[in-house]
């Protein structure tokens, strides 16, 4: 029940600090592959309207799995929870659209699971990574990087999670998540990665 308000009050704080986006990306084939009828959570808001926009493309979908490469679970160490599929604990990566910083829906109960767990948990620091695929400058991927984990990062806030418990890193194009110069990877490369610290 508290996942469920606590998702509420992300898609209230969405609508609230919605303002006017530069981009005019639309996403209508974005969703194939994901749950119908949600293509965008409309959460330009959570982008940061600097109007980064024309480096990559973006494909249908990212499959059923929210994990990267060979650590399924890198968060398992802090209990069951974070190994468990049907725990949105579990999932370490939240995915983008091409070009895109905007938080898409189907990842708003992900991040309200673990705003929660930080909350619970004070002295817990989480740091975000962003990445972006190999298209554009290296400094326009850096740039792409850190404006998708700053926007997980505001709506972490939002939810009441200190700034003092997120650190925010970009790596651009530097690390990604699977090899391929094809849509099927980039997709995959185009992420924020929640990793806690301290083993």
């Amino acid at each position: 029940m508290k996942l469920n308000q606590s998702v509420l009050a992300l898609a209230i704080a969405a609508v609230l600090l919605t303002g006017c986006s530069s981009d005019d990306e639309t996403a209508t084939d974005f969703m194939d592959g994901m749950q119908a009828g949600t293509a965008d959570a409309s959460l330009s808001g959570y982008g940061d309207g600097s109007g980064i926009s024309g480096s990559e493309t973006y494909g249908s979908g990212y499959g059923s799995g929210y994990g990267s490469g060979s650590a399924e679970y890198p968060n398992a160490f802090l209990g069951p929870e974070f190994s468990d599929p049907s725990n949105p604990l579990s999932k370490s990566t939240i995915y983008f659209m091409f070009d895109s910083s905007q938080v898409q829906q189907d990842f708003i109960p992900v991040i309200a699971a673990h705003a929660k767990y930080l909350l619970s948990n004070p002295n817990r620091r989480l740091t975000l990574e962003g990445h972006a695929d190999e298209r554009g400058s290296s400094e326009y991927n850096i740039a792409l990087g850190e404006q998708r984990a700053k926007s997980v990062a505001r709506m972490m806030k939002v939810q009441g999670v200190a700034e003092s418990q997120l650190q925010i890193v970009s790596y651009g194009e530097e690390k990604p998540a699977v090899d391929g110069h094809d849509e099927s990877a980039y997709q995959l490369n185009r992420r924020v990665e929640l990793l806690y610290q301290g083993q």
